[in-house]
């Protein structure tokens, strides 16, 4: 026969282990969850490729978008590159800030889809129009890949960097500006966004001030905290460029990775008027 202490300490182990189910499940779910999130959007690298988990998914973890699941690879739209290599330039600290402030620049970059023509923002990001004013006179972006689309959650083209890995930069970093651009509401990026790529990570709240030269063209409405600086705005034309880009798609066929179409910027140029 059972005693009532005997039984007490067995109910109390049968609670114990119910318990210990609840939190395994509730790990593994959380696991998974994170998996996802890690596999289809978050990428956080040294040369400031953008975090993009934030915001992309719901309360349940599903994606708000459907991801292209289909790996079959899309004909490449765009041309080859022209000939010439990139430059392997480095800079010890940010250029002395020099252009007008009170100015309007623009930014053409001449890719192998065609051109794209960005209105740059000087008056609200006066230290990001610097440095791509100084880059692009240095031929920094020339035969440079853009060597990232997304297409779940977020949706941006991402270019500026020299090695095509996500990880270069120009050897410096420059502030974030302009976070509280009243264009950035409800935590979106609306599409013919132009905006800097970094490393903040906004879960530890670090990597402010982490800009380089990676930047990413928004070409649908993305839903981003307003963590990454929005230093100017893509022209129609551009946003027809930017779409024939994204209807090739990308290599993974799970939304994030390099595009199907060579997107390489033979040459980029600055101007002021």
């Amino acid at each position: 026969m059972v005693s009532n202490d005997q039984r007490r300490r067995q109910l109390a182990r049968e609670k114990f282990l119910r318990q210990q189910q609840r939190r395994e499940a509730a790990r593994r779910r959380a696991r998974m969850r994170n998996a996802v999130i890690a596999s289809a959007l978050a990428v956080v690298v040294a040369g400031g490729a953008v975090s993009y988990a934030a915001g992309a998914f719901d309360d349940d973890g599903k994606p708000k978008d459907e991801v292209n699941a289909n790996p079959t690879k899309k004909p490449d739209p765009c041309e080859q590159p022209a000939g010439g290599k990139v430059k392997p330039l480095s800079f010890k600290k940010e250029p002395k800030l020099t252009i007008d402030k009170s100015a309007d620049y623009a930014m053409k970059l001449g890719t192998t889809c065609g051109d794209i023509d960005l209105k740059l923002s000087a008056a609200k990001a006066p230290h990001t129009v610097n440095s791509f004013n100084f880059l692009v006179n240095k031929g920094y972006l020339d035969h440079t890949k853009c060597h990232r689309l997304t297409a779940g959650g977020i949706f941006v083209l991402q270019c500026g960097d020299p090695k095509g890995t996500g990880e270069g930069g120009p050897g410096y970093s420059i502030p974030d500006e302009n976070l509280k651009d009243k264009s950035l509401k409800g935590n979106v990026y609306p599409a013919g966004t132009v905006a800097m790529a970094n490393q903040y990570n906004a879960q530890e709240k670090k990597g402010r001030n982490t800009g380089g030269s990676q930047f990413f063209l928004v070409y649908q409405d993305s839903q981003l905290p307003p963590d990454y600086t929005p230093f100017g705005t893509i022209s129609d034309s551009g946003m027809k460029v930017l779409k024939k880009i994204a209807d090739a798609g990308e290599s993974t066929g799970q939304g994030d990775g390099a595009p199907n179409a060579t997107v390489v910027i033979n040459k980029a140029t600055v101007s002021k008027s």
